[in-house]
């Protein structure tokens, strides 16, 4: 495994530097990622960025980063991106794809990349599929994490977080070691209303429903790839690697 790449362009903007310059490589792998909420996708990006030595490009990421920044630190996308979410307001993809336009630098990355979180959408998906052409460059694979709705209730209406620290924790998978008290700060645990089983149904319906097109859009190209979200991080990892080597991707 390699040290986790420096993503400082990506977060910052193209004007900051990555330190060291990512590591180039001969045959750079080139991918998206997607799944719904507790299937583990920011973990495999993890390994996958360790692994393969890519550059985690995650929008969520950039939406987190931003709010730390001084108002004068902040590009005119992401400035227009706070103001969207400080007003409880969805991005829309205009102000998301200026996002990733200012850091199209990150897209030429000599490492590649893994893009997490964008595209949400086909007109994302297309308007990145013109930028990357722009730029001569191709996508190797989309990775689609899946896993049955009730593993998915099951994983995320188990955690409970604690309201003083914010450490997470899992009923069966990672309890506390007293019940309903935090390990760190000695908070009393609960669950988060968006973790309640019918509040995760609902999030599910919106995320199968807004996916699906983009699932479609990737499979008529030949680029999705559909990988259990079952088992151990390092299981479903494997099965990544194993899908990706199946396509003559060398990983």
């Amino acid at each position: 495994m390699e040290t986790k790449p420096d993503r400082k362009s990506w977060l910052r903007g193209a004007a900051a530097q990555c330190e060291p310059p990512p590591k180039a490589r001969t045959n750079p792998l080139r991918l998206v990622l997607l799944g719904a909420p507790g299937v583990g996708k920011g973990t495999q990006a993890e390994l996958l960025s360790a692994r393969l030595g890519a550059c985690q490009l995650s929008t969520g990421d950039i939406f987190r980063a931003a709010k730390t920044l001084e108002p004068c630190e902040r590009t005119p996308a992401l400035t227009a991106a706070l103001d969207y979410m400080r007003r409880g307001e969805l991005v829309p993809d205009s102000t998301v794809l200026d996002l990733v336009a200012e850091r199209v630098e990150c897209l030429r990355c000599g490492g590649g990349f893994l893009l997490d979180g964008f595209p949400r959408t086909v007109p994302q998906a297309e308007a990145l599929e013109r930028m990357l052409a722009k730029e001569k460059i191709g996508l190797d694979a989309v990775l689609s994490y899946e896993l049955p709705l009730e593993r998915v209730v099951a994983r995320l209406s188990g955690r409970r977080t604690c309201p003083g620290c914010k450490a997470v924790f899992h009923v069966q998978a990672r309890p506390p070691k007293v019940e309903g008290v935090c390990d760190h700060c000695g908070g009393k645990l609960y669950q988060r209303e968006d973790d309640r089983p019918e509040s995760i149904r609902v999030r599910m319906e919106a995320y199968e429903k807004s996916t699906a097109p983009l699932a479609d859009f990737y499979r008529q190209r030949n680029l999705l790839v559909t990988v259990s979200a079952e088992g151990t991080p390092e299981e479903i990892f494997a099965r990544a690697m194993k899908a990706l080597a199946a396509r003559g991707k060398s990983v």
